[in-house]
């Protein structure tokens, strides 16, 4: 194998096994920075200024506000009530069955409706946990059924704020719904599938006996967690979706920027739902939740961005899409390769497609391929080899769920790595006939 290609692959492991260890990405970023820095015989401090803290500092600039915007969205629905009314009655919907793949839409409805990705996993946790605790499901479903709502089809459908998309339409100048009826299907297939394992996985692990108290298990839940609580006031579930609503249409139907489209929603299920936070300070002290929330995201994610700057100008990338170029594949394969590599690399999704695109619009600009397929290709792609052990989000979750890898990511590798080729899969064939 070409050694400059060699140091990037080691690297990538690198980058999973110290985050298997739990080191703050902060710290990691810059650790397999130098790695790769010294054995691709690249100055250490001027890679770090010129490259590492540019790129970096580069995606918080373009991005912040989307982050920012978000998780003020997502501490709104958290504190009202929201996000648990638009559970519970999405749950009585489907009479507390098809629990797993209930989460799994509860999450995906939130996020393309502008909760960040990044903080809907402590809005959805509790609820997800009292559901598989009336319905004795296994805890282990649970990571995959919160993330795949976050990371698949609500964040590449058409017409979704998620930052990937917002990505695609700052470095293409395409549209929101780019693509539309490939990525429409692509799309409903994804979700589908994601629907059918989950569900499939939850009856698997009940006739195996593995039910919601496991001793099996490595950590288990502290009592206060199994407290369901009071029954609690919460808003009627069309108050709730009001504000998704605005944030769709003015996104949407009024080409407002998603920035602002976000914000209206904000506004918007702050006036409706004033009363159930209480008093102004209370209210300032959701939204300080947000902003601080906002902070960590967009900063564990832009130090990794940083990382790419500077893997994007070693002789071992430029390497590496050499031979992708060399290899006798389409250029729409060839798009949703490098990204996804990229965004492996990064173990981010929004971070790789960020890298990918700085890096290579010039080359499929270059390959004649229809730049609206390239945005979906591209928001597909990113969410493939972003999953895997290494990425941030995924530790987080986990965290949060008392749960191992060992004990939970083969279904989210399943839901947001396979699931999400096979997405490809279908994307590719009917963009290749011009629809």
């Amino acid at each position: 194998m070409n050694f400059n290609i060699l140091i990037l692959l080691v690297a990538l492991i690198l980058f999973g096994v110290l985050a298997f260890k739990q080191i703050n990405a902060l710290i990691l970023a810059p650790l397999v920075t130098i790695f790769v820095v010294v054995f691709s015989g690249l100055p250490i401090l001027t890679s770090l200024q010129e490259s590492f803290m540019p790129a970096a500092s580069s995606y918080v600039t373009k991005f912040f506000l989307v982050f920012f915007v978000g998780a003020l969205f997502g501490a709104v629905y958290q504190f009202t009530g929201a996000a648990e009314s638009i559970a519970k009655f999405l749950s009585g919907l489907s009479h507390d069955k098809f629990v797993a793949p209930l989460i799994m839409c509860i999450t995906g409805i939130l996020t393309f409706g502008g909760v960040s990705g990044f903080v809907v996993f402590f809005v959805i946790y509790p609820i997800a946990l009292q559901l598989f605790r009336k319905a004795n499901l296994t805890r282990m479903l649970i990571p995959a059924a919160i993330s795949a709502g976050c990371w698949t089809w609500s964040m590449t459908a058409p017409g979704s704020p998620s930052i990937q998309n917002v990505i695609a339409m700052k470095s293409l100048g395409t549209p929101s719904t780019a693509a539309f009826l490939p990525s429409l299907i692509a799309s409903i297939v994804e979700f589908v599938l994601i629907f059918v394992w989950l569900e499939y996985r939850a009856r698997k692990f009940t006739e195996k006996g593995r039910l919601f108290h496991d001793p099996l298990l490595v950590r288990q839940l502290d009592p206060e967690e199994l407290d369901e609580g009071e029954e609690k006031d919460l808003p009627h579930p069309v108050i709730a979706f009001i504000p998704i609503a605005v944030i769709l249409i003015c996104f949407n139907a009024f080409k407002i920027p998603v920035e602002t489209s976000v914000m209206a929603g904000v506004i918007v299920a702050t006036a409706l739902m004033f009363k159930r936070v209480g008093s102004v300070n209370d209210w300032v002290k959701v939204f300080n939740k947000g902003a601080a929330d906002s902070g960590v995201a967009i900063l564990n994610t832009a130090i990794v961005v940083g990382f790419g700057g500077v893997v994007k100008n070693t002789q071992g990338f430029a390497d590496l899409i050499q031979s992708l170029q060399g290899m006798s594949i389409s250029p729409m394969v060839f798009v949703a390769i490098t990204v996804a590599v990229c965004a492996g690399a990064c173990g981010s999704a929004s971070g790789g497609m960020g890298v990918a695109f700085d890096a290579l619009t010039d080359i499929f600009i270059k390959m004649g391929i229809n730049l609206e397929y390239v945005h979906r290709i591209g928001a597909i792609a990113a969410g493939t080899l972003d999953t895997l052990p290494h990425q941030g989000a995924q530790i987080t979750l986990l965290g949060i769920c008392k749960l191992t890898h060992k004990e939970a990511y083969f279904d989210i590798a399943i839901t947001q790595i396979l699931i999400p080729f096979i997405t490809l899969a279908v994307f590719i064939p009917l963009a290749s006939m011009g629809m």
